[in-house]
């Protein structure tokens, strides 16, 4: 199994998505986007796939919902 590491602009941004879904939106909607960080986190801990590449070599992006995307290496 990989490990799975955030640094800390990463974690901030991460916390930053929750409170504006949380103010604007609902708590649902913010229990949602947890729910879909979660799993793609635990589909990167697996290994079973490796998502799109970008043009920075080694890193690669996973969509976790239309307006927000997770960027790995």
């Amino acid at each position: 199994m990989r490990t799975v590491l955030w640094n800390k602009l990463a974690r901030l941004d991460y916390y930053n998505n929750i409170d504006y879904l949380l103010l604007e939106w609902s708590e649902k909607e913010a229990q949602k986007f947890i729910d879909e960080v979660y799993e793609t986190e635990l589909i990167l801990r697996q290994g079973n796939i490796d998502f799109q590449e970008t043009d920075i070599k080694g890193i690669k992006r996973c969509p976790i919902c239309k307006q927000i995307t997770l960027f790995y290496r």
